[in-house]
């Protein structure tokens, strides 16, 4: 990066051309800038002593411009106010031409305003984004702007226009002296290794962030001949910008990273720049363009025409894994290509699908999912290559190494885990309900599209839920309240509320879902009842997203915490010795005491009454941590391993942030 501080006229004179990447806002400065950059030049016209006045700054990148053209400039950072001045010194060749001052109007025109001697659009010294292109060439060419619109970039030129037309006798010659000659700019010009995007984001904390698509997309078309950047943009790049929109940087890392490489969100730029330099751009933004019809559908599948891919397109966008979408790129370009058939397509999805779920209902660490779907379609088929197995097979393999939870993980942690809350886990305890509906095998369809989450123990107990819980009602509510045992769907969400469970009872009664029918039996609905519930539910859960790896490869299942004497808590890699559930539960909540802002852990402690409190009067028996809050630890051990995976998912850590090594 080279910063030197210049006059204008060194910017602006010699045969070169600035372009406005199409990234950039259409030209917006109004007549409160007008004014300020008009005051300022009177100012020094009058003044006298000629003093330089700070413009701003320029920030530009010689582009690879095409052989036969001039040398071009990304004009990362100054296109309001270069694009003024430009305007401005036009005003000044017209007024010039007009006082039969032909000789000032030339100079203007061909030190400033043009490049003489190029042809098409290399002819002007600046090059605005296409919205703006044709207002500008009108005054560049012509005397006057072909419009009396008072915006834009033709209320721009009508504002100076006028205030010339206020100051009759000015010197023409001496304004523009003072605007190449008294303005100063500090001059930024970006090497090829440099990161543009890094440097516009710092220049313009305040403004519209710049985004890295916005800048390979203009790499891309300075790469182009101008000839053919038109047709290009219209047929290629501007339909996947308007399909994508905020989508398109996070879209282009994931075409970048389908190939294997695992790309950061500030260096996409120079990963896809790498590889324009190494190939056919033209050919590379028709490959982008179309990847981008492909992730147009993951992202709102409604766009598939095909239903049957649709319904598990969906499925996986409600689980929010975007993560799975370089390798799922791959695998429907393959269906496209017809490489793969339909099933195996809608096959593998289900595999993703059964993956993902599993581990989320396990909490295990989703950090470690970007370099594994990176990576995954590469390993799959170099392993189909070297030994005679499917593709579906050798990903279901491949998978199984990469911590998919075996069955007693899954099926305990689906009976426990917290699956209501924000709109993402929200959405995926939906899933799970839906799933489990249609799992009964329904001869005609069923529409759950209106349906809503029901908990059958309320959110918020009255005096009735409090005294049918009996004594440990508070326990009861905090550790299973958006547990899937206590969860339904229905159409009656508000009606139900917080009523008796003998009245949500005839309600669910009346209800066509078989999901529903569980409660014609059930008398009460305290906690033996809804872990009776969550058990059934769990082996259905089982059946639906069934362990797909080959069993001789599974480990040795997780003990069971009932029984068994805790010996170390491991705890973010660090390891603590530990002789009982109770020094679990202290330690773990003093872990996270020091790891936590204090506003954060008093939103657990509001979260959980029954177990923190500040007051050790609301409390039984109690321990009191490093903060001063007590806990409760008059609790089995069961409670205590489930409290502390609530806290856990609380504070978004996973399962392997926290393990308990017992013995028996």
């Amino acid at each position: 990066m080279q910063a030197s501080k210049t006059k204008l006229q060194e910017i602006i004179e010699g045969t070169k051309q600035y372009v406005i990447p199409l990234f950039q806002r259409p030209y917006s400065w109004e007549k409160s800038q007008w004014d300020l950059l008009w005051n300022d030049i009177i100012e020094l016209y009058d003044s006298e002593n000629s003093y330089p006045h700070f413009l701003g700054s320029i920030v530009t990148m010689q582009t690879n411009s095409v052989p036969e053209g001039v040398t071009k400039y990304l004009l990362i950072d100054g296109q309001q106010r270069l694009t003024t001045i430009f305007i401005l010194l036009a005003v000044l060749r017209n007024k010039a031409n007009q006082l039969d001052k032909a000789q000032i109007s030339a100079e203007i025109n061909e030190r400033f305003l043009v490049n003489k001697y190029a042809q098409n659009d290399d002819y002007y010294k600046l090059q605005p984004t296409q919205r703006d292109r044709k207002q500008f060439h009108n005054i560049i060419q012509l005397e006057s702007s072909d419009s009396k619109i008072d915006k834009g970039i033709n209320g721009c030129y009508l504002f100076f226009e006028k205030k010339l037309r206020q100051r009759k006798n000015l010197d023409i010659q001496k304004v523009q002296n003072i605007i190449c000659s008294s303005l100063i700019v500090v001059r930024i010009l970006l090497e090829q290794d440099d990161n543009p995007y890094l440097v516009f984001e710092s220049l313009n904390a305040k403004g519209k962030p710049l985004t890295q698509a916005d800048l390979i997309r203009n790499y891309f078309f300075m790469q182009i001949n101008p000839q053919e950047q038109d047709s290009i943009y219209e047929n290629y790049w501007f339909p996947m910008q308007e399909i994508l929109k905020d989508n398109l940087t996070k879209f282009i890392r994931h075409y970048v990273t389908k190939s294997g490489l695992v790309v950061k969100e500030n260096e996409i730029y120079f990963a896809i720049k790498d590889r324009i330099d190494k190939g056919d751009t033209i050919n590379h933004i028709k490959d982008v363009a179309l990847f981008a019809k492909y992730y147009a559908k993951f992202i709102n599948p409604e766009l598939e025409a095909n239903n049957h891919v649709k319904k598990y397109l969906i499925r996986i966008n409600r689980l929010d894994i975007n993560s799975a979408y370089p390798f799922l790129l791959n695998c429907y370009h393959d269906w496209q290509t017809q490489k793969i058939s339909e099933a195996e397509f809608i096959d593998i999805c289900r595999v993703i699908e059964n993956y993902i779920l599993r581990r989320f209902v396990c909490n295990v660490q989703t950090r470690g999912l970007n370099q594994i779907f990176a990576l995954l379609y590469s390993q799959v088929t170099k392993e189909i290559n070297l030994k005679p197995i499917s593709f579906l097979d050798q990903l279901k393999l491949t998978l199984q190494t990469q911590n998919y939870p075996q069955d007693f993980e899954f099926k305990e942690k689906i009976k426990e885990v917290k699956l209501y809350g924000s709109s993402n886990r929200k959405e995926k305890a939906r899933l799970i309900l839906e799933s489990i509906e249609e799992s009964f095998g329904h001869k005609e369809e069923v529409f759950l599209e209106n349906l809503s989450i029901e908990h059958i123990m309320p959110q918020r107990l009255n005096d009735w839920w409090k005294s049918h819980l009996e004594e440990e009602y508070e326990i009861t509510h905090e550790l299973l309240l958006h547990s899937l045992g206590n969860l339904t769907l229905t159409g009656y969400n508000s009606e139900l509320s917080n009523d008796t469970f003998i009245n949500k009872q005839k309600e669910l009664n009346n209800s066509h879902l078989e999901i529903n029918k569980y409660f014609k039996e059930i008398n009460n609905w305290r906690r033996e009842d809804i872990e009776k519930r969550a058990e059934k539910l769990a082996d259905i859960c089982l059946q639906i997203w069934s362990y797909f790896g080959d069993l001789s490869l599974k480990t040795e299942q997780n003990k069971i915490v009932k029984g068994s004497r805790p010996k170390f808590l491991r705890f973010f890699d660090e390891e603590y010795a530990v002789k009982s559930w109770r020094d679990v539960l202290e330690n773990t909540l003093n872990i996270i005491i020091d790891d936590l802002e204090s506003e954060k852990f008093d939103h657990i402690v509001e979260q959980f009454p029954r177990f923190l409190a500040k007051d050790q009067q609301n409390l039984r028996y109690t321990r009191q941590l490093k903060n001063g809050v007590f806990v409760e630890v008059n609790l089995s051990a069961k409670d205590i391993y489930s409290f502390c995976q609530k806290i856990i998912e609380t504070c978004d850590l996973s399962s392997e942030d926290w393990q308990v090594e017992t013995v028996n």
